[in-house]
Order: C-alpha cells, then structure tokens, then sequence
C-alpha cells in the first residue's frame, strides 16, 4: 500500500513535468530529427541498439521510456518503474531512451556518462547511480563531468576507455540519436513512456499498469 501511494505521487509529479517541459522541447531543441524517420511510427521506438534493463521472451510487450536523468520528473517516476519491472519480470521487455533536454545543463553529461558504462556492462548500475545522487547534481549550472566520471571509478570502469567514449563523436551522436527518435514519434517532453510503440498518456498511477496489461492481452502466446 504505501508503494502504491508513492507511486501516485511519482505519476503526478510526471504530469506536471511533462507539461512543463514539453513546450521547451520544441522551442529549444538543438538537433533536428531524422526526417527519415518520421512517418515510420513505432519502428523507431525501439532500435536494435536500444539499451534493455529487463528481457522479455519473443512476441513480449516492449516498455520504452525517453528519459532525462537531470529530470526532476524522471526521478519522480523512477521507483514507480522500478516497480513494474519486479511485477512483470520475465513478461515485459523495458527499454530506456535518452532524451537529454536542452534547458538542463547536465543532461547530456550525464546521458554520454551513462552510455559510456552501458559500453562496459554497467548500464544498469550507472543508470541507478544517477537517479540516486541527482539531487547532489541536478539543476546547477556548472559542469558535473567529474563526479560523473567519479561515478564511474566507483563501478570499476576502465577509465581509459571512459574517457575516451565520454569524448567521443560517436557516443554523443548515439544520444542524439535517441533524442531524435523521440522527436520524430511526437514525445513532448520528459519521461515519455510507449508501449507496443505506443505513446501512454500517464494521467493516474494505474495508466502504464493498464497499458501493460492491456498490451499482455495481445500478445501471442509462448
């Protein structure tokens, strides 16, 4: 009881997000969409470099979220989805997608941090990291590169190739890619949330259990 009470304020403090950085998007955004990608629907919410938190046999449902760990939102829903990956483990593929907003001066340090131990096998932890200490770092306008990369020392990183992926072109364009993604499938802001490759609204706690569950009901059997 008292984590679904938690988890009806994390969904509330999502929708306030959502509404309040989704104008920003727009009228901020720095990297243009592939425009080859739109039109192309829910192909493009998931990729086959997609990162995956939690595996599912084939024909499962697939949870996407586009998330920016700088996201006060995100944070907020964070626990929530940590939730529905214990309640529909082995029964539902969750996937994150980042979504670095432009308005947040370390979104896209932490994104490339984040990826570069996803190239080492600690997306996870990594990923964990961050939502755990974001309010020793988020919403300052000052670089926090370095105790990013001191998040990495922590989980035993080659620091070489930390540093080298941090700075690298292709880290930061395997990002944006991410980022363009969302764009192109119509994600207002942060977190967004598809499932199936469809987008969920998320007005109430119950909304993603009901589009999961929904989406298990359509799924062939195994």
């Amino acid at each position: 009881m008292r984590m679904r009470r938690q988890s009806v304020v994390a969904l509330v403090v999502v929708v306030l997000f959502v509404a309040v950085f989704g104008a920003l998007v727009v009228l901020e955004q720095r990297d243009r969409p592939d425009k080859a990608a739109e039109g192309r629907g829910d192909s493009i919410a998931v990729r086959a470099d997609s990162h995956r938190l939690q595996e599912a046999p084939d024909g499962a449902p697939v949870f996407v979220e586009f998330l920016d760990f700088e996201c006060e939102g995100c944070r907020a829903a964070y626990p929530y989805v940590e939730q529905l990956r214990k309640d529909y483990a082995g029964k539902v593929e969750f996937v994150i997608r980042y979504m670095p907003m432009p308005g947040h001066f370390n979104a896209m340090n932490a994104a490339v941090a984040v990826e570069a131990a996803a190239r080492q096998g600690k997306l996870e932890p990594m990923y964990q990291r961050m939502y755990e200490t974001q309010a020793e770092w988020g919403e300052q306008q000052v670089s926090k590169a370095a105790l990013f990369r001191e998040f990495a020392a922590d989980l035993g990183l080659d620091m070489a190739q930390y540093d080298a992926d941090v700075d690298s072109q292709e880290v930061a364009d395997r990002v944006r890619k991410d980022f363009n993604d969302a764009i192109a499938l119509g994600a207002q802001g942060t977190p967004s949330f598809f499932v199936g490759g469809k987008p969920i609204a998320v007005t109430q706690a119950s909304d993603l259990d009901r589009a999961i569950t929904a989406a298990l009901d359509k799924a062939p059997l195994s």
